[in-house]
């Protein structure tokens, strides 16, 4: 701690080591520092002037007769004095102050602040305190003449974690040390009582601990929880709950006010609340506080955690902030609220790219019984289901909706017989004209603002496409493109560039077919959009341009992006799923790759068997079908050649789980995981899971 600042404050939470480290520093100086602990005198100027003085080696009897009237009225005279002595010493003298938090009265404050502003040319005072100091650093860091330490420069690595763990007795690995120097976030006190409880049985190295373990507990609950009011202690045990807090989130789950006001207190006397922005808005607990919090909770007031994310839901939904209004309506067990909001959310939060959000959320709701929604809500629910291929889960959501009431109207306006009948267009049972009837009463009713009317028109162009009309066709992709554009929705503006790609390969314009699906490219590329539902058809329409140019290597280039998206086609959304099917089978009969041909063939007749109903599709297949049953029959080997359920098992195989755990990540059982991997391997020519994975790796599917 060799500093030329004149002033040296150490100021962190309890459990850093601020003693300590001011004693090392002294132990170095040795008799050139001057020690007061403050947690061992009066709190008033009178006394912290007498200790001052003794530590200092003088006679503090004038000090103090001459001081007697002027230290309530001018702190700066005593300070002066004691500073006079400190400059007169023979030899260059540090002033210590220790614990300096335990002086809270203004006046000792005040002593404190005209001490730290008139320190002498040559001489040092240091402070140690858990709260802030009461004097003007701001004003000190511009003069260069404050040195401030904090609980970032006192938290421990893992290289000292490793020795202070060791005096405890015990032995842990080096990984093992990393989680608790990250589960204590460095702090001391917590890595030397973390070290204890695994010492005695209460915690293990190999998990780490918890703010909950009893010797962690007692010394935050006697460190933090005793020294503050119990309406303090009070907010934090409710507010616990949060991973982040500002007053008025705070105000709203507590039940009271002040909450920022308390906030900035706490976070003042350093008791491991911590400002996660500049601007001092937003708060977060010390991991293990907030762990010892919770567990207070859950032991004393269980019944009161659902309201509390119910509270939390409500203020986050009401600030905008609609997924962590979500996260919080599913804490509380508000199936309703969850619900509603997820369904109001979806889709804005698929069409920005991040359709793992919405997995978790659709993984959340779909073991939940739609009957308690709205047919609306319902209807949105079942459509994504159907982008995220999960067919069984959208015709049981579909079922539920169309069995409710029809009359209503949404907060935006649109009626729910609109709302439901664009549910039946994307679902498109019957044939294209019912597609398209049930396309215009869902633009209906609609309201003019709904981002759904862009789908809507594009489904009423698939409707033409697939009787053939391709100048209706090529009009309506034209107008929904526009649509999808204005409201910024990338994949499916890609998706309606791309259909357009189609109708120019029909009518055999190259030029502007190149054109369009390499706009439909330069948008899936901008954003990740790699995985979604409309992609494959993007992929699939530019592994045939890459055919159609004789480029072979880009052309299985994008076979293999366009396979990997294939277990999203399914009969829920069956006219766009069989186009990127068509066109996959096409570019892989230019390959000359009977077997993908075959395994997409028997796709797209499991999709006709359940909408057999899709016009020239279905002719389209046929026709491909005679084709392929002309050439010579080859066995069934390669990527290619893998099914859907094979596909599925793709992202797992590379990873450490288990066949059972894969089972229960995709809900199917152990045996059926074996069986569809034993298959994958013979088909990719290995031996082992390891080889497997070396193959898929070759290939690009990981």
């Amino acid at each position: 701690m060799a500093s030329d600042e004149s002033v040296v404050t150490i100021v962190a939470p309890p459990g850093y080591g601020k003693s300590t480290l001011l004693d090392q520093w002294r132990k170095r100086r040795g008799a050139r520092v001057a020690w007061v602990s403050c947690d061992l005198i009066h709190d008033d100027p009178r006394s912290l002037a007498n200790a001052v003085a003794a530590a200092l080696g003088a006679d503090s009897t004038d000090l103090v007769k001459g001081a007697t009237e002027s230290t309530e009225d001018d702190p700066s005279l005593v300070a002066q004095r004691l500073m006079d002595i400190l400059g007169a010493l023979p030899r260059t003298v540090a002033l210590a102050l220790d614990q300096v938090e335990a002086l809270a009265s203004r006046d000792s404050r005040k002593l404190v602040r005209a001490l730290a502003t008139d320190v002498p040319a040559g001489s040092q005072l240091v402070l140690a305190s858990r709260d802030e100091m009461p004097f003007p650093t701001a004003r000190m860091r511009v003069q260069r003449s404050l040195l401030e330490i904090g609980t970032e420069d006192l938290a421990m690595s893992s290289g000292e974690a490793s020795s202070l763990i060791a005096t405890a007795g015990v032995a842990v690995t080096d990984a093992e040390t990393d989680r608790l120097v990250q589960q204590t976030e460095g702090w001391p006190a917590g890595l030397y009582l973390a070290a204890l409880a695994i010492r005695e049985g209460q915690a293990s190295a190999k998990h780490g601990v918890r703010g909950d373990e009893r010797l962690l507990a007692d010394y935050l609950r006697s460190e933090v929880l005793d020294r503050i009011p119990r309406k303090q202690v009070r907010f934090l045990l409710r507010t616990s709950i949060l991973e982040r807090v500002n007053g008025g989130l705070g105000d709203a789950v507590a039940g009271g006010d002040g909450g920022m006001r308390l906030l900035e207190r706490l976070k003042r006397r350093n008791l491991l609340v911590q400002p996660l922005d500049g601007r001092g808005e937003w708060y977060r607990y010390h991991h293990l506080l907030r762990e010892m919090l919770q567990a207070e909770v859950r032991r004393d007031t269980p019944d009161l955690i659902p309201e509390l994310h119910a509270r939390a839901s409500a203020w986050f939904e009401a600030e905008g902030d609609l997924e962590e209004a979500i996260e919080h309506a599913f804490l509380a067990g508000d199936t309703l609220r969850f619900g509603r909001l997820v369904l109001e959310t979806m889709q804005v939060v698929w069409a920005s790219g991040r359709v793992e959000t919405v997995q978790g959320w659709m993984a959340r709701l779909g073991h939940r019984s739609p009957a308690a929604h709205t047919p609306a809500m319902i209807s949105h629910g079942a459509l994504i289901f159907a982008l995220l291929g999960q067919a069984g889960d959208a015709e049981r959501w579909a079922a539920v909706a169309e069995g409710l009431p029809t009359t209503g109207r949404l907060s935006d306006g649109s009626t729910v017989e609109g709302t439901l009948a664009y549910l039946r267009a994307n679902l498109c049972r019957d044939s294209p004209a019912a597609m398209r009837a049930d396309a215009a009463a869902a633009l209906e009713g609609l309201s003019p603002a709904s981002p759904y009317r862009a789908t809507m028109v594009h489904t009423q162009g698939l409707s033409y496409l697939l009787e053939g009309d391709l100048e209706r066709a090529d009009a309506s992709f034209a107008h929904a493109y526009d649509l999808a554009a204005g409201i910024d929705s990338a994949p499916l503006a890609a998706l309606v560039l791309t259909e357009q790609f189609l109708i120019a390969v029909e009518r055999d314009e190259w030029s502007a077919a190149d054109s369009l699906i390499k706009r439909s490219l330069q948008i899936v590329s901008e954003g990740p959009y790699d995985d979604y539902w409309t992609s494959a058809l993007v992929y699939a329409a530019a592994a045939h341009a890459a055919v159609h140019r004789g480029n072979m290597p880009e052309a299985r280039q994008y076979v293999r992006k366009a396979a990997r998206l294939r277990p999203l086609l399914t009969y829920a959304l069956p006219v766009v799923s069989v186009q990127a099917l068509l066109e996959l089978a096409r570019t892989y009969l230019a390959l000359i790759d009977p077997a993908g041909v075959r395994a997409v063939l028997e796709q797209i007749r499991g999709i006709l068997r359940q909408r057999p109903e899709l016009g020239n599709l279905v002719t389209a297949t046929r026709r491909l079908d005679e084709r392929v049953s002309q050439i010579i029959a080859a066995t069934p080997i390669g990527a290619s050649s893998l099914t859907t359920a094979e596909i599925r098992l793709v992202p797992w195989l590379p990873t450490r789980l288990t066949y059972s755990e894969i089972g229960e990540k995709l809900f199917i059982s152990r045996h059926t995981v074996k069986t569809q991997a034993t298959s994958m391997y013979h088909k990719l020519g290995a031996s082992s899971r390891t080889e497997a994975v070396d193959r898929m790796i070759e290939l690009g599917l990981v």
